[in-house]
């Protein structure tokens, strides 16, 4: 498989992650109005966080991905996706579809997962992160397009529809998989018992690279996690404008993929770490600008304002989300499924659960929002600065 064709089937994989959510979010008036819910109600957001907490599976599918190669955990993933989708699709009850959106994200979590150690496998470095870019930028086409096709599809069918739409397409990119060859030679494979299992672990938690950056990957996904969730309730129950939801989402989904691309461009010219410590500098004094506009004006502050400045930092997050990726994996050689499952676990299961608290307490304003982007911006420019802080010691160390 060429690079363009391995690129474009990874973006594709990754998508499942971000269909099994985006297409659904114009879905979930129609979700709230078949289960009996209030219109304020919060409950639908659930099935995003529902659907992040089953990448907790990360850490299993990792592990055995190091033992039995990428390609056996990538066919089992798709599966689970599948199946999953098909009976939150037709769910009774809500708890139920919450089961299934757990079970499609553990399958997403596998596909994922061992879509990440595969780059690993192939590419290092600024290298990882120019291709890592390339992906995101296909893969963030999905949150343009998936808010209209939802629409798309509820003007002539019901939500139920709507949910058959990423198991279904999961099928088709499953099929394209099978063109695929294993990355991980068997003679780097780690093998399966307790001892060599705790010894990865321990390898990976004690690198402080590896923790740094996943720690940055985590915290802004807590951020991103919290506004998708909660973003159909924001356009329209705070603002009032539900019809403008599917553009507004969609716009946002550009600036992601405007941003990840200059990222791609300004990562290999610059290096990842500068550029990291350059955007979140950016993406904090720009949360802070919001914050005192928020408390200056009201809650909610003025519409345009509140979605340029979120635009912008959603944008920032997911442009940095490559460069933290390859710098935490970079030092990980063929532990990169053990520190992939890690990492994914961390900024997944962690981040959306952090999420789901921060949107559950979006009820009438969006001031929980802009607090929590502005604090997280200022804890991820504390631990990106400390990186620079320690390569200063450890060269004034080399030096003596």
């Amino acid at each position: 498989m060429k690079t363009a064709e391995f690129i474009a089937l990874s973006a594709c994989t990754m998508m499942l992650t971000a269909l099994g959510i985006d297409i659904m979010l114009p879905a979930f008036g129609k979700l709230r109005e078949h289960f009996g819910l209030r219109h304020e109600s919060t409950d639908a957001a659930k099935i995003i966080s529902f659907f992040f907490m089953g990448q907790i599976a990360q850490i299993i599918f990792g592990t055995l991905s190091d033992r039995f190669g990428r390609l056996s955990i990538l066919r089992v993933g798709f599966p689970l996706y599948i199946i999953g989708g098909l009976i939150a699709a037709f769910a009774p009850s809500l708890k139920i579809m919450f089961a299934a959106r757990f079970a499609a994200g553990m399958g997403a979590s596998a596909v994922f997962m061992t879509t990440i150690a595969g780059v690993r496998d192939r590419f290092v470095g600024n290298q990882m992160a120019r291709i890592m870019s390339l992906i995101l930028t296909i893969f963030l086409f999905t949150p343009i397009i998936a808010p209209f096709l939802g629409l798309a599809i509820l003007s002539v069918g019901s939500w139920q529809m709507v949910f058959l739409t990423p198991p279904l397409f999961a099928v088709i990119v499953f099929i394209w998989s099978l063109r695929l060859e294993e990355s991980l030679p068997r003679e780097q494979r780690i093998p399966l018992d307790w001892i060599n299992i705790s010894r990865s672990i321990r390898k990976v938690m004690s690198n402080r690279t590896f923790l740094r950056y996943t720690g940055v990957t985590t915290i802004l996904f807590t951020a991103l996690s919290s506004y998708v969730a909660s973003s159909e309730h924001i356009v329209g129950e705070i603002y009032g404008r539900p019809e403008l939801f599917a553009w507004i989402f969609a716009g946002i989904g550009l600036m992601m993929s405007i941003c990840t691309l200059l990222n791609s461009r300004l990562s290999t010219r610059y290096g990842a770490r500068r550029i990291i410590r350059w955007l979140l500098s950016i993406y904090t004094l720009l949360g802070g600008i919001l914050l005192l506009c928020t408390f200056t004006f009201g809650d909610p502050p003025a519409m345009i304002l509140f979605f340029i400045a979120i635009a912008l930092m959603l944008g920032i997050n997911l442009a940095v989300e490559p460069n933290s990726s390859a710098l935490a994996l970079e030092p990980m050689g063929n532990m990169a499924g053990m520190a992939s499952s890690i990492y994914g676990t961390s900024f997944f299961f962690i981040g959306a659960s952090l999420g789901s608290v921060i949107s559950q307490l979006m009820r009438k304003g969006v001031l929980p929002l802009v607090v929590s982007f502005f604090v997280l911006g200022l804890i991820t420019v504390m631990l990106v600065f400390s990186d620079l802080r320690t390569a200063r010691e450890k060269m004034v160390s080399e030096q003596r």
